[in-house]
């Protein structure tokens, strides 16, 4: 089973997206991974999924059973046939004779179905994994983004003390005041909204594990590195080796096993029965043999035979629809993280260095009064909304290579 070669790479994958920082009470990734791996029901399922399976594997490896059968004939009637003067009594041991091996086909699809959990079980992981990371970089962002209001809080704050000192002199209108106050009011309000939501996003992550409840204040990471991507064509030839795809080959197996099984009740079994019979008349014994075939099972057996063909060539098909979806998806993925990285370096090399020299020169104009309140107040709007896109932009980087990693099952980076 290739599970523990699989979620090593991708804690490799998220770890080199997200580096982790030494803080009190602070959740990492791998922590929140073995816990989710430890107690989430969903991957618990198939624990008792493959219980059942081995029980049904013993239940179809069995040979047909034994039969005991007792017979009073020619009892009760008329004439010589009258009361018990007349009766046959026979006592016979039946079974069946089953041709072509057939408990060996029916325990080959068994031991299919259970290839085939083993690879359900992996892509559940990796889909439940990808949540979790999702979930995890989600909450990460909002932690950052609570420092991003912080900061909006604090310029507000600046702002209102600058508006109060030019209205003590006369050279602002009591409405600016109002204005500034509002403002600082209208931030405080999203700061307590964004600590709300910061809360609900712990009990989504908490819940993989079990817990109603988080017993963690902060998750740790890097929002902002992303590493070096592999190329796409590395990516697509590891997607096609992905358990979503890798699944597809376990279901062939299994509807090759199912076809066997068909095919081998061409062969019909044969039924024998053996046994004593005693004569009441006569006070005589004897012995009693009898065997019976199916007849015409070979042309009776060719609809399932064929249904079972069916069923393994459309395994192939839907394979190949799987891959096109997935790789569009891949590709999307790929794309859109390409595109966020570079909106990114833009936003950090260029944009936000000159909206802050921008607030900086507009804050100095309007404390010697060369500036007015509003222009301050665009400045210092403009400034945050582009460090909330630039946050923006390193979230759906990490959510698009986390659905890069679920499809492939191995790190983006290099």
């Amino acid at each position: 089973m290739r599970m523990t070669l699989m979620l090593p790479a991708i804690l490799a994958a998220v770890f080199c997206a997200l580096p982790l920082r030494a803080e009190p009470q602070a959740l990492t990734l791998q922590q929140a991974i073995d816990k989710t791996l430890q107690h989430n029901p969903q991957l618990h399922q198939f624990k008792f999924t493959q219980q059942r399976l081995f029980a049904e594997r013993d239940l179809q490896s069995l040979k047909p059973g034994y039969q005991l059968g007792v017979e009073l004939e020619n009892v009760a009637g008329t004439g010589e046939a009258r009361g018990l003067a007349g009766a046959e009594l026979t006592i016979a041991l039946s079974s069946v004779i089953e041709l072509d091996n057939k408990a060996q086909w029916r325990a080959a699809v068994v031991d299919a179905r259970l290839n085939t959990l083993e690879w359900q079980q992996q892509a559940q992981t990796l889909d439940v994994l990808a949540e979790l990371t999702r979930n995890y970089i989600n909450l990460l962002a909002s932690q950052q983004e609570l420092t991003l209001t912080e900061e909006a809080v604090a310029l507000s704050e600046a702002l209102l003390q600058s508006a109060e000192k030019r209205a003590a002199s006369g050279a602002l209108s009591d409405a600016e005041i109002m204005r500034a106050k509002a403002q600082l009011a209208q931030v405080q309000i999203g700061r307590d909204a964004l600590l709300q939501r910061i809360e609900r996003q712990k009990i989504a992550i908490a819940r993989f594990w079990g817990d109603t409840s988080a017993n963690f204040n902060v998750v740790a990471g890097n929002l902002f590195a992303f590493g070096q991507s592999r190329p796409f064509a590395e990516l697509y030839q590891r997607l096609q080796q992905s358990p979503a795809l890798t699944i597809f080959a376990s279901e062939r197996r299994l509807k090759d096993a199912e076809v066997r099984l068909a095919q081998s009740q061409n062969r019909a079994d044969l039924s024998w029965q053996v046994g004593v019979r005693r004569y009441q008349a006569s006070d005589d014994t004897g012995l009693t043999f009898g065997i019976s075939v199916p007849l015409f099972a070979e042309r009776r057996n060719s609809a399932a035979i064929e249904a079972a063909l069916a069923e393994r060539n459309n395994v192939e098909y839907r394979q190949q629809d799987s891959l096109l979806i997935l790789h569009e998806r891949l590709f999307d993925a790929y794309s859109q993280r390409q595109q966020f990285i570079t909106s990114h370096q833009q936003l950090a090399q260029y944009v936000i260095p000159n909206l802050e020299q921008a607030l900086d020169l507009t804050r100095d104009a309007y404390q010697r009064g060369r500036s007015n309140y509003q222009d301050w107040l665009n400045a210092q709007q403009e400034l945050l909304q582009a460090k909330r896109h630039l946050l923006e932009t390193a979230t759906a980087v990490l959510l698009s290579q986390a659905t890069i990693e679920q499809l492939t099952a191995e790190p983006v980076t290099q």
